[in-house]
């Protein structure tokens, strides 16, 4: 009688627990395997569909049908960017004020919006837009057995579906990051001078002093490590979709709640990486 049988037959709620911590690690396997395969294949889908990427590079940034206008990536995570703009203009005016300093408001806005609230928001806005979409997407691809389909016709379905997915993803994520560091400096900007009255001049003054092109650097490089954090986990979870479409609805929410805490798992890490001991951060002016 083997090890196995007698620790079930002698302790079997011990052994179900040991069962179920075997099953997560070999699921964390074959999930880290996968994002190794589409990454892989990145060559591959460059060199094979490349009408493809353009197709989803287009579907990504702007939407498609009647969402054109409202519904794209770029318009949601513009307006996300502009309300935490605006959240900087009257919490960083109103606590700065009521210690007197309330000119140090664009201090503020270079400094919170470029380190954590840009990339961070941007983080949520492509997982809860551009993630989402891949993984219903491909969820419905799988439970209508199109991806088999493709797989039967010797299409490499990884680099088609997957690898296509996450380039697209990295390519909308640069003008998409552009926007909305724009917008959450002019909506913090008009916030504070127009509405609380401060001058613009000494807003710009203290804005542009503390603004460092190198934090806008590393700001980029966090928007685009999310951008691939965020596209191959939920490419994972669409390709592995099961159930109907109750387990596609369970795929999309699984894969929000993992690429939504990973976001701020990057957006910790980046951060204590660069600015964890110097803070890179020299009051003057």
């Amino acid at each position: 009688m083997s090890v196995d049988v007698i620790l079930e037959q002698e302790y079997p709620r011990l052994a179900r627990t040991a069962q179920q911590w075997a099953a997560e690690w070999n699921r964390v396997g074959e999930q880290t395997a996968f994002y190794f395969r589409i990454i892989r294949d990145v060559g591959h889908a460059l060199r094979a569909y490349p009408k493809e990427m353009l197709r989803l590079v287009a579907q990504m940034s702007m939407g498609t049908g009647a969402l054109a206008l409202i519904g794209g990536t770029v318009v949601i995570v513009g307006f996300l960017t502009l309300s935490a703009g605006a959240l900087i203009a009257v919490q960083g005016y109103n606590m700065l004020a009521g210690v007197g300093v309330e000119a140090l408001t664009g201090f503020t806005s270079a400094y919170l919006n470029v380190r954590i609230i840009g990339p961070l928001v941007t983080g949520i806005g492509m997982s809860a837009t551009l993630g989402a979409g891949a993984t219903a997407q491909l969820g419905a691809m799988r439970i209508a057995e199109e991806i088999d389909a493709l797989e039967v016709m010797g299409v490499r379905a990884v680099s088609y579906l997957a690898s296509t997915r996450l380039i697209a993803g990295v390519v909308v994520v640069i003008p998409l990051y552009c926007i909305a560091v724009v917008m959450s400096f002019v909506a913090a900007r008009f916030g504070t001078t127009a509405v609380y009255g401060q001058s613009t001049g000494v807003y710009d003054h203290y804005f542009s002093t503390f603004l460092n092109p190198v934090d806008l650097l590393w700001s980029f490089l966090q928007a685009i490590t999310m951008a691939v954090t965020v596209m191959v986990i939920h490419t994972y979870y669409g390709f592995n979709a099961a159930g109907g479409p109750a387990g596609v609805g369970e795929a999309v929410g699984r894969a929000v709640r993992a690429s939504l805490v990973t976001v701020v798992f990057v957006t910790l890490v980046i951060s204590l990486a660069v600015y964890g001991q110097s803070g890179n951060f020299n009051l003057s002016g």
